[in-house]
């Protein structure tokens, strides 16, 4: 089978390997598994692999060059215009070869390929909208333009559309799913951790402002300055990083903050292992990793209520769901006074603390990589 991948994630090719941003490799290592040959459309770019980065294992692969578009400002989209015609048809060349046609979601790419696959009805496909399917929610326009070439089953055929959570109303083509990090020999017992010797919280994702780093900054100096005994390390790069640097400098934090930078997944999931805590204010996700790998090893999470995240903590039973969102409430600083109470309450109550932590450990635990692969197995037999 020719597996036709549409991605907007920018690769590099060293050493006779094509290598990509490890989560989303990683995934598609376990779709290689049924497929002979790969035939990716993306953007390659002359750069060397960094730690988070790497290679693919299937060794059949034919690679289709594009260029990255994005739609910021009128001198980008004026850009992205004179390039659409020849990526356009670097993707029907790819999707014309192809066996199977996998879509990579939301995206600028990801777009032209929704208008693309439209030209194949007949080909087996499936889409992997890896943002926000809460029709809901605020998205850019190309995002909803995306999630309805998507739902619309005239237009949209033979395809299966993976999305994050259950959304009431969805179209028939549109399937639940999950992703997956760790494997059932990860399952060894969870460290016992006292929190009177320390709170630990830990941080992992990019430093952008979507991702919101610094509403945890904030939330940690609050308890800091409250008495509490508390650590937060942050892991992942981004323009926000000079923010945070400065934070820690002028309130005195350079002790129990830390910015680990990009590290790869051995060093993550020590940090994982040694944290009470798991947080992740962020404005926007899809199924955010971080919080299942660190509820994988008995983190509490600490999140907004966006996507399917309410589902993920059960509605606050197996964590804590923050108020820090700016369609819920414009009074930030209202917000952090309330949040900063709900983290008390569970550090004050080693009880509820425990509850919490088993049962995101246990939820969490379902999710392994053995499970995620039988259901890819089983799509692509169909």
């Amino acid at each position: 089978m020719k597996f036709a991948i549409i991605t907007q994630v920018s690769h590099v090719f060293q050493k006779g390997n094509y290598f990509a941003y490890a989560p989303y490799v990683r995934e598609m290592n376990v779709w290689s598994k049924y497929v002979d040959e790969f035939i990716i459309v993306a953007p390659l770019i002359q750069a060397s692999n960094t730690v988070i980065d790497i290679p693919y294992n299937q060794e059949n692969i034919e690679f289709f060059k594009i260029e990255s578009i994005n739609l910021l400002g009128f001198k980008s989209i004026f850009n992205a215009i004179l390039k659409i015609s020849k990526i356009s048809r670097q993707i029907f060349k790819a999707m014309k070869e192809a066996d199977h046609i996998h879509l990579r979601c939301p995206g600028n790419i990801g777009l032209l390929g929704c208008l693309v696959q439209i030209l194949f009805p007949n080909k087996p496909k499936t889409a992997k909208y890896a943002g926000n399917w809460d029709p809901k929610a605020k998205q850019p326009w190309s995002y909803r333009l995306q999630k309805w070439i998507l739902s619309n089953t005239f237009l949209t055929r033979n395809m299966q559309v993976l999305v994050y959570g259950e959304w009431e109303g969805s179209t028939k083509n549109i399937k639940p799913f999950f992703t997956a990090t760790y494997s059932e020999m990860d399952k060894v017992a969870i460290q016992s951790l006292d929190l009177n010797r320390g709170i630990n919280f830990v941080f992992v994702g990019a430093l952008v402002s979507g991702k919101n780093p610094m509403y945890a900054m904030k939330l940690l100096d609050t308890l800091y300055k409250k008495g509490y005994n508390v650590s937060l390390n942050f892991y992942g790069e981004g323009i926000e990083r000079k923010a945070l640097e400065s934070y820690i400098a002028s309130n005195g934090l350079e002790k129990i903050v830390q910015l680990k930078g990009n590290q790869n997944q051995k060093v993550v999931t020590e940090a994982y292992q040694n944290s009470h805590f798991v947080i992740l204010p962020s404005q926007s996700e899809g199924w955010p990793k971080a919080l299942a790998e660190g509820m994988f090893w008995g983190c509490v999470p600490i999140a907004t209520p966006v996507s399917c995240v309410p589902f993920m903590l059960d509605f606050g039973e197996r964590g804590v769901l923050l108020q820090m969102n700016r369609e819920l409430c414009s009074d930030w600083r209202s917000n952090l006074e309330q949040d900063v109470r709900k983290v008390e309450a569970v550090v004050n109550d080693k009880v509820d603390y425990d509850t919490k932590r088993r049962k995101a450990s246990d939820w969490s635990r379902k999710y392994t990589l053995e499970v995620f692969e039988s259901a890819i197995k089983k799509m692509l037999e169909q």
